[in-house]
């Protein structure tokens, strides 16, 4: 058999791999996949229709080789840019300073993943009566984009994990909910004309700033009225423009301008609902004051991407245990995204919990604490250890 990395070598050495959401990530999932099998453990990929990148799922059977039930770890592996960062140190090469393990993907989500790996061969020693899963995704940072491409394939496989514990950092607390993420990309079409003769156009970017107004306008009705949850970091759902192009000179009326918007809604809200009160303004009111400036204006929204969000249940047998396993009882939900919810979809009890602060995540000099590491080391350990358990369940 292979060496066994540790945890921290594992770290180097998939921080090394820059896993920036534009690139590929086969080198390091072929790399895993490679590892794995020289312990005997078997891996099928999933990949994108381009084949440019890939999701990786690996079971280690229980004692008795059954592969049914027991337990997903999941991460992803693409990290967000260091464009325009300024870092004290090279974010592709693991650098240690004052307790922490710096670099990009340290705590989202490399970190989770490096002690899932540096664990395997302990899990291949316990007498295990359900097995462990091995779940690791492409393009998670771009709206969640890879992980479907996998689980789309778990019904044909056979595969029925009785729960996962998503690794995203939380210090190591229970997270039991989270926010879902609706991401749209509009184009406003309108007629290019010379700006003296104003008459003649129709200005797309004034039509933009409409529709981006009455979207900000349903924020502060949400912020003002809710529904809200307290639980939450912040208890209600939000909407923000985030992106916005248009005009190519001074003295030209636009004949178009691009912008996108999102919004992050609480898991009981229905995002079709939210996102036809946007369409419902375009269609009954925006649109018919464009197309009498000029008949062939239009308004084009695209889906950008969506995740689902996440409310696991406090009786599900996973977040029992990992309650257990942490001896955390609060009640914790977030606003940011995850794949949680796409497993909850498929009817996999799902929890979040994994190393690092998010506080820290996509940030200049990200870090994760060695001490938080080793709490994630003796979590999974210790999970293991509950399946060998004779009513060991996910």
């Amino acid at each position: 058999m292979t060496r066994t990395p540790t945890t921290r070598e594992w770290l180097d050495r998939l921080v090394a791999f820059d896993t920036t959401s534009r690139n590929s990530n086969l080198d390091l999932i072929e790399d895993v996949r490679d590892w794995l099998k020289g312990r005997g453990i078997e891996s099928w990929l999933a990949h994108n229709p381009e084949r440019t990148k890939a999701n990786l799922f690996a079971t280690l059977p229980a004692h008795d080789g059954s592969t049914q039930g027991g337990i997903v770890l999941s991460g992803h592996t693409d990290v967000v840019p260091v464009d325009g960062q300024t870092w004290d140190s090279d974010p592709f090469k693991l650098m240690e300073r004052d307790g922490n393990l710096y670099g990009r993907g340290t705590c989202d989500m490399k970190g989770f993943i490096a002690t899932a790996l540096a664990m395997v061969p302990e899990f291949q020693t316990q007498a295990r009566r359900k097995p462990i899963h091995l779940a690791f995704s492409y393009d998670e940072e771009i709206g969640c984009m890879g992980a479907p491409t996998m689980l789309a394939e778990f019904a044909d496989r056979g595969i029925r994990p009785d729960g996962c514990v998503v690794g995203e950092p939380t210090s190591m607390q229970v997270v039991v909910a989270h926010k879902g993420i609706n991401v749209f990309h509009c184009k406003v079409h309108g007629r290019a004309a010379h700006s003296s003769l104003t008459p003649m156009g129709s200005n797309a970017i004034e039509y933009a700033a409409r529709l981006i107004c009455h979207i900000r306008d349903l924020a502060d009705a949400y912020k003002a009225n809710g529904p809200f949850d307290k639980f939450y970091d912040v208890p209600y759902t939000t909407m923000t423009t985030n992106l916005i192009q248009g005009g190519i000179a001074l003295n030209t009326i636009p004949d178009l301008c691009e912008f996108s918007y999102e919004f992050r809604n609480l898991p009981d809200m229905k995002p079709v609902e939210i996102q036809a009160t946007v369409k419902r303004y375009v269609a009954e009111y925006l649109l018919p004051r464009m197309q009498a400036e000029y008949p062939d204006a239009r308004i084009d929204i695209v889906d950008g991407g969506a995740a689902p969000g996440l409310d696991a249940s406090e009786e599900a047998a996973i977040t029992q245990l990992a309650r257990a396993l942490t001896q955390d009882r609060q009640i914790r939900k977030v606003a940011y995204g995850t794949e949680a919810g796409l497993f909850q979809a498929l009817n996999i009890p799902t929890v979040v919990c994994g190393p690092g602060s998010i506080n820290n995540a996509h940030r200049p000099n990200e870090y994760v604490p060695l001490e938080q590491l080793a709490q994630c080391e003796g979590f999974l350990r210790n999970l293991g250890q509950a399946l060998t358990e004779p009513d060991a369940k996910g």
